[in-house]
């Protein structure tokens, strides 16, 4: 890089929630602050990170079916493993932490809480030198009338972000673990517990799914796919090229590039 630039130049403040409180408030957070994962702390200590897939993950287990999910606490769905950075270190530190763990804390020299970086920090301030088929990753797709138990398997099992939904050979919608977390939050919290497994069975991809899709044609640049993310919050772009989805840029993608 030609200028040097600090972690303290590109973190924010930092968004957390207590171990103990409730998932969905973690949720609620998650969305608000629009950041994912949300870093977990334990009194004044940093602990993990929660993420919208976890959180989905959990609301769509069956052995969850009977339990509201103010129930549910933070505690039950924090991941460990999670790595700190400190504000004078310099931006080529902070890359591959980003890469591995998706969110960093950033701790002052007594090592409390001072900061957070995510991929969209870093992206606000480097960009990848490179072109779209560069970064493109391969479109995956489910029907509008697959059932969401199916989806949730698939994005679990096969570690996919997001697919494109397609109704009769046309593009319908998105769908996202946003979007699957929450219809879990949603349905849990309005379906009377007795026929909660029998209704989620029934709940369909299309009654969830995002149906404007944010797409950039395959000629534009790695600028055009970043600010659409920035702007609008998402952390998947699908390409298209003559009116047809082509392949899909994620921010993943995008901070591996760099």
């Amino acid at each position: 890089m030609s200028e040097k630039i600090l972690i303290k130049d590109v973190m924010s403040r930092p968004v957390t929630i207590a171990k103990s409180a409730p998932i969905t408030e973690a949720l609620d957070k998650l969305l608000d602050e629009c950041i994912d994962p949300l870093i977990v702390t334990n009194g004044s200590a940093v602990v993990g990170t929660v993420s919208r897939k976890s959180i989905a993950e959990i609301l769509g287990s069956s052995r969850n079916a009977s339990i509201s999910p103010t129930q549910i606490h933070v505690a039950n769905v924090v991941v460990e493993n999670f790595t700190a950075a400190y504000p004078d270190q310099e931006i080529d530190v902070l890359i591959p932490l980003i890469q591995h763990y998706r969110m960093v804390a950033v701790l002052d020299d007594e090592h409390r809480l001072i900061g957070q970086v995510n991929a969209g920090d870093v992206l606000k301030v480097v960009r990848p030198g490179c072109s779209i088929d560069d970064v493109m990753e391969d479109a995956h797709t489910i029907l509008a009338d697959e059932r969401v138990v199916h989806l949730r398997r698939r994005m679990l099992d096969e570690d996919i972000p997001a697919f494109i939904v397609m109704d009769e050979n046309l593009v319908a919608g998105i769908v996202t673990g946003t979007d699957v977390a929450k219809a879990m939050r949603s349905f849990r919290e309005v379906v009377d517990d007795r026929y909660q497994d029998n209704r989620i069975r029934n709940l369909l991809v299309r009654d969830i799914m995002t149906m404007r899709v944010l797409s950039v044609e395959s000629g534009g640049s790695i600028e055009d796919v970043v600010d659409l993310m920035l702007r609008k919050d998402i952390s998947s772009v699908p390409i298209t090229a003559d009116g047809r989805v082509s392949g899909m840029v994620t921010r993943t993608s995008l901070i591996n590039a760099l």
